[in-house]
Parts: structure tokens; sequence; C-alpha cells
């Protein structure tokens, strides 16, 4: 695609003559390796030098061959490996002044001023130290003949930028550290196995996962996973916990469960800080209940493997840049995007380079979908109030200091977990169905709803079938156990069609009448949202259209208006990451082959272009953004210089519906022409396999959450529409969709959402990641301008904006 310039920045010349070293310290987390790519590609990018520092700050102290300059295809085929392919060992010489004046040489004598540490609380923690010292190291050093005074003019100060790598996501100031969501994607994948085998064994299952004294990674699972019971140290349970505990599981055996599932954290205590062991739960199970009981502790098995496409995508991504021009694979950046910051890799690169001696060591941090710096020793200093509150019992102030985020998680899992369904009903009757095409993460959202909306007391009813269901009564009233183990179900349990209403509202409406239907919950992707709408233009001829409805976004196309992210996509996104890896592997095995990958996503580019992202492509043709048949020279062009490096394999995805006459054999053909005796091609059309599968830990609990606060919204509306006992609900904001708008979960009129939504094309008119597509061009060594404009400016850590789950 072409190469004119983004905006007027600089940024390809801001590291000329600057040294950048990068070290990943402490415990490995996959993730780790994209973040080292990123810094690395991203600074040659910029005209600077890059070193690896291998095995953390053991390397830095002993220099030698463990400081070794890195290059553009030395972090080839890293992104999608687990651990730290630069290696990290914990390092007791650094602890001493003796270890940093070594560590201090081998920086000086390589002109390295600028020093990345991918780590979690301790190792930043020593770079700050490290910082701090800078001076007084370089004066001793002159003084013993070990640097000359020039030398130590030329590396007169220090710059110290952080990334916080630890899948305990243990680090206040971030809402996701690298390799938290990795982490969780192995733990739901064994959980999702323990279950099978609970089941068929009428056992119940103790799994200690990991966190030190952080409960974050439990609570998610045992949210993603529906457990019985979770013990997380920032909140422990009531004295009489041993009894609740036994309750509850009897009562869902007796509900019918054939399992039960209890989530430890491996720093669990009890109200007086006693600890709670998986051995604990065990025996108290087994003496009381009678129960067949396993414990499995999951231990480092969740450090391993490949890292997710969010871990990837999350330190891979770029200064979002403003939009002047044609950008990225693909073509022009809608100019109507106003840039939000950036995301961690580019972000910690910009930080290094325009420090100053006056500059803190900031830490690049992750806040809903920008990247911000956060004073280094801010974030340290919270994250260590977390401990001393829980070590002097204030576990209130515990929960509150790990963040809005982890507290309405927290509240969500107990609503879901610990209260069973009032005795007295509240009379509404609820409706829900799903509509379109099904995504992972929908079966999760029904349960939510289901179980919150029994819990609110009212009468539940599942429609089969979308729309057409409704309008042919395929209706029935669904129960709490009904539900119980949807959220690991990938597809739709329900059942799912894309026929919209508007042919079928005498018959919708002689339906909810003789259900006595008061709300109706809608998860689905865009069929959902303009069926909503027919039913809002039935109301005027039909009277019994006028119920409360809320739309709930759930397609693996993520093109529905209103909402930054749809249930499912996620799921659709790991797929494509996982075969795209595999395809890699197969190229780089056979040497000189480029593969065309042709993605779902209807006219919406969002799944090609974050895949390409997460995979590492070298370009990814979208529809939202032009491109001509010039621009498809330039990348087989690319490719073919690209093969003359010691990286011999390409990737191109091809979003479906990107253009009409430029198709995925057109481009398959066009490349294997102009490659032959370069490189040759092969094709792949990925099809329905990325609506398949088991939901992921985000869309899972995704699907939860968004299903909590719609029965919520819902249960209001119904109240503030009632008359007499009768509901009449004709205004507009009695049809909302509930969205996520920059990590905060809203809902919005959806007669308001016809302005910004492109019909024809079943897209919205505005969407935020097209402001990730340059990063597509740096990464694959395109030579494109990125204007640095537009940056992240340093924040406090008291100021950070509430983030995700605001208000649930």
């Amino acid at each position: 695609m072409a190469q004119t310039p983004l905006g007027h920045g600089h940024a390809e010349s801001l590291g000329a003559g600057k040294a950048i070293a990068v070290l990943t310290s402490g415990g490995d987390a996959q993730g780790m390796n994209a973040a080292v790519r990123a810094v690395v590609r991203v600074g040659i990018y910029t005209g600077a030098k890059v070193y690896f520092v291998h095995e953390g700050y053991q390397g830095l102290v002993d220099g030698g061959d463990n400081i070794k300059e890195a290059t553009w295809e030395s972090v080839s085929m890293m992104l999608q490996l687990g651990g730290t392919v630069i290696g990290s060992a914990r390092c007791q010489d650094f602890r001493t002044r003796e270890g940093r004046l070594k560590a201090a040489r081998n920086l000086v004598k390589r002109g390295i001023t600028n020093l990345c540490v991918i780590g979690g609380d301790g190792s930043l923690t020593g770079a700050d130290t490290f910082r701090a010292e800078w001076s007084s190291l370089l004066a001793e050093l002159v003084k013993v003949g070990g640097i000359t005074a020039e030398e130590a003019k030329k590396s007169s100060y220090l710059n110290i930028v952080g990334m916080v790598g630890s899948i305990d996501n243990d680090f206040c100031g971030t809402d996701m550290t690298i390799g938290t969501d990795s982490a969780l994607h192995r733990i739901t994948e064994i959980v999702d196995a323990i279950t099978t085998t609970a089941q068929s064994h009428q056992r119940t299952f103790v799994l200690e996962v990991m966190g030190r004294h952080c409960g974050y990674l439990a609570l998610i699972t045992a949210l993603a996973c529906g457990a019985d019971w979770v013990f997380i140290p920032e909140s422990p349970p009531e004295d009489d916990w041993e009894d609740h505990l036994c309750r509850r599981l009897t009562e869902t055996r007796l509900g019918g469960s054939r399992l039960n599932i209890i989530i430890v954290a491996e720093g669990a205590i009890d109200k007086h800080g006693k600890a709670i062991t998986s051995d604990d739960i065990k025996t108290l199970v087994v003496k009381r209940l009678g129960y067949d009981t396993r414990v499995t502790i999951l231990g480092h098995v969740q450090r391993g493997g490949t890292p997710s496409a969010f871990d990837r995508i999350l330190v891979g991504s770029s200064l979002l840049p403003q939009t002047g021009g044609r950008g990225g694979p693909g073509g022009v950046t809608s100019p109507s995007l106003s840039p939000q910051g950036s995301r961690m890799g580019v972000e910690a690169v910009m930080a290094l380079l325009e420090g100053t001696p006056d500059t803190p060591a900031c830490v690049v941090s992750l806040s809903g979908n920008q990247a911000v710096r956060l004073p280094l020793m801010e974030c340290v200093q919270v994250t260590k109030d977390v401990t001393t509150a829980m070590n002097e019992g204030r576990f209130d102030d515990a929960l509150k200091l790990r963040g809005r985020s982890f507290q309405n998680n927290w509240n969500v899992y107990k609503l879901l977990a610990h209260i069973r369904p009032p005795s007295t009903k509240s009379g509404y009757t609820l409706a829900v169905l799903n509509v379109g095409a099904p995504a992972a993460g929908m079966n999760a959202a029904v349960r939510s709803t289901v179980r919150i909306g029994l819990i609110h007391g009212h009468r539940m009813l599942a429609v089969h079938d979308g729309f057409e269901g409704l309008a042919y009564g395929k209706v029935e009233e669904i129960s709490w156990e009904r539900v119980g183990g949807w959220t690991g179900l990938g597809g739709s349990k329900l059942g799912t069609k894309r026929t919209l209403p508007k042919k079928y509202f005498e018959e919708i409406g002689a339906n909810i009448s003789k259900f006595g239907i008061h709300g109706l919950i809608i998860i689905g992707g865009f069929e959902a949202f303009t069926g909503s709408l027919e039913l809002m233009e039935g109301r005027a001829k039909y009277e019994e259209l006028c119920i409360p409805l809320c739309v709930i976004p759930a397609t693996v196309s993520n093109n529905v208006p209103g909402s930054d992210l749809s249930i499912g996509a996620d799921t659709a996104l790991n797929t494509i990451t996982t075969t795209c890896d595999r395809i890699k592997q197969s190229a780089a095995g056979t040497k000189r082959r480029v593969f065309i990958i042709e993605t779902m996503g209807g006219f919406c580019g969002y799944l090609a272009t974050m895949a390409g992202l997460a995979g590492g492509a070298d370009a990814a043709y979208i529809y939202e953004e032009h491109f001509n048949i010039h621009d498809l020279q330039v990348n087989v062009e690319h490719l073919t210089e690209k093969m003359k490096t010691t990286v011999k394999r390409g990737l191109v995805l091809r979003n479906e519906r990107c253009n009409e006459n430029y198709t995925t054999d057109f481009i398959y053909n066009l490349y294997s022409e102009e490659g032959k005796g370069i490189f040759d091609c092969r094709k792949n059309v990925l099809g329905h396999m990325q609506q398949g599968g088991t939901p992921t830990p985000f869309d899972r609990n995704f699907g939860t959450k968004m299903g909590a606060k719609a029965v919520a919204w819902i249960t209001g509306k119904i109240k503030e529409c009632s008359r007499h006992g009768r509901i009449f609900a004709n205004t507009a904001d009695s049809a909302c969709l509930l969205g996520m708008r920059k990590r905060s979960l809203v809902f919005q009129p959806i007669t308001e959402l016809k302005e910004q939504t492109d019909f024809e094309h079943r897209i919205p008119k505005e969407q935020w990641w097209l402001k990730l597509r340059p990063i597509l061009k740096i990464l694959a060594k395109y030579n494109i301008e990125l204007d640095t404009s537009e940056k992240a400016h340093l924040e406090h850590i008291t100021r950070k904006r509430i983030s995700l789950e605001s208000n649930i």
C-alpha cells in the first residue's frame, strides 16, 4: 500500500545517535517477547541502536556477550513464543553497589543511556535505584579508572522506562500486565478439561492458581468457569466460611450438578491472616460431606505456552498517529478519528528517547485503550500499600487499592455465586434471545442474564431461534440450574437466526402478550441492532412492542455501532492468531513462501487488522482503507526484498469483503505471478472455524458482566415505565444498546446510533481500531512517517481514569 507519510512527525530520526538496551527480569510472562520485539523494531525505526541484555540484570552486571546489538531479523518469529527468548534471572549481584558499578560501566562503554526493563515491581524498583545512583556510580568509575571523564560526560544521565511483565496482574496503575491474559487462557483450558472428568465421577475439584498476594487470576477464573467458590487474599471469607461453603456445595449437587469447582489463590488467607490451603479445603469437604475430592495445583504451567492475541497487541501496538493521509497496510485512516494516545511498545521507546535528566523513571501502563506514563515509584508504592493493608487486616482498603475494575469483578462474582433467588417475586417477566450468527461468549451472557434476572425476582424466559422463534412461540421458562456450566460453551445454546422481525410484528406482539413479557434482552450482532430498530418502528402500530429492550453486542465481526468490542471477537481473533502461527511455522520450514489468509468480518476489517498485529503480518487488506494495484505492487516488491534477508516467509491477511474485484484468488494469482523465481504462494480461507471454539476468558468475563449490567438496567426501566400494573415504553431511552466505550460500559438509545451507522456495509462510520493500523507498517519494516505530536504525558496514579468495568 502507499507510503504516503502520516502527518509531519520526526519519529524516524528521534533516536539518531542514541542507544537503547532492553532486558527482561524476574519471573517470565507470556508476551515478554512481543514487548522485546516491539522495542527493538520501533527503536531501530527511530534510528537508535538497540541492544539485547541477556539473562536480565545478571547479564547487565556480567557484560560481554550478554549485551548484544539487536537487528530487525533477530526478533523475527519471537512474537508467538512464550517465556522470554533473551532470558531472565534472579540477580543478587545487582542488589550490591559493586554489581551496579559493573553494570554502569558495561552500559557506558557501549554508549547506552536508555534502559527498558520488562519485569515485576522488584525489577522495576531495582531499575529506579540504579537511575538514582547513576551520577555517583559514574563519578566512582572515573575515579578508579573504569571509564574516562569524556565517557562519563557523554553518558551523564540514564533514562529508565518500565513495562510490567507479570502473570499475577498485581501491579497497581495498569489495567492488565503483560502475561495475565495468557495465564488466564492456560488456567481456563485446564479447568475446562478438569470439568469433564469431574462430571464423569461426580467429583469436587479444588484448584490452586498463582498470584502471590493478588487474587486476580483466581477471581477471573472463578467468573470465567462459573466456580462454586473462590478464595482470594484481598477479601477473606467470614469466620463461618466452612459452614457456608458446605451448604453451597450441597445446594449445587441437589440442583442436579455432578461436580463442584473451588478456586484457591495461592496467597488465600482467613480474616485473621491464617493461610487457607487447598489441602485444608479438601479435608473439610471430605470430612463434612464425604464428596470424592481432588486437589490440582496448577503451578508453572500458568506461565507457559503461547501468548494470547491480547498480550501481543497490548505490547506491540503503536503511538496512535495524527491522521492526515493514507497510512497503514491498506490506505486511508479516517481523519475523523481523534488519536487517544498509544499502546505500550512504541510508548516505551518514545518515553526513553524524549527523556531528560528531570524526567522521573516511568512505567508505561495500559489504561483502557490508552497507554499512559505513570511515575514508576508511585505505582510501586500503591502496590506495596495493598500488601500492607492486608497485613494489617484492612481488607476493604486492599480491595479499593486494587482498583474499581477488581472491585466490580468481585461484586459480580458474589452476586452469581453466593446469592440465591428471593422467595418474593417481582411480578415481572424478562425474555432473552440470541440473534444473528453464533459467537463464543453468547452462552456466558445468557447464563448471567438468567441468573441475575432470577436474583432480581423476575420470571425468566428463553426464546429459541431468535426473532423467528419469538414469532413462532418457541419460548420456555428457564431455571437457575438449566444454565449451569454454560460459561465455557461456544456457539449458542438457545439457537440463533439472522431473521429480522418486521414481517412478524403481529405474531411477535401476540406472543409478548401471551407469555406476559415485560422486557427483552437481545444478545447478538448487527441483526440484533437492526432488528431492535425495527421493533422500535413497530411500536407506533403494535402496542405490545412498547416494552423496554436492551441489545448486548455479540459477533465475531465486531461491527456493531455503539461498542468498541463485541462478545466473541476476542475468541475469533485468538483462533485466527493461532492459525497464523502454524502457517508461519510452515512457511519458515519451506523457506521463500508467502501465505494469503482470508478472514471473516463482512465489510469490517477488525479481525484482519488485529490478527495482523498479533500474527506479525506483512500486510492486511480491509474495506475501510482503500487500496489499489499500485499498493499491491508495493507489497510484492517489499516481500521480494524481505526474501533476500534471513526471514524468508511472508504473511498477508485479507478481509473477506475488502474489495469486490481484488479477491483472495486475484491477490493469490498476482503474488504468485510477480513472485516467480523469488517466492511461491499458498492461500487459506479460514471460514466458519472463526465462529466456533471455546470462548476465551475475556469473552466469558465480558459476556457475564454485560448480562449482569443489562438486567439491572432493564429492571429499572420496567419500573419506570410501569403504570397501573401495565408496562408502556415508547421513548427512545427505553430501547438501548449496552456497549463498551473507552472501557466504560454505557447504555445508548439505539435510535441515536442510527446516525453513526453505515447500514449498506453493516459497520459503524467511525472505528477506533483504525488508528492502530500504522504499526503494521512499522513492524513490517515499511518506511513510513509517524507523527509523534500526540503523545502520552506523565500522569499520576491517583488521578488515573477508572477502567473497563466502571459502574457495573
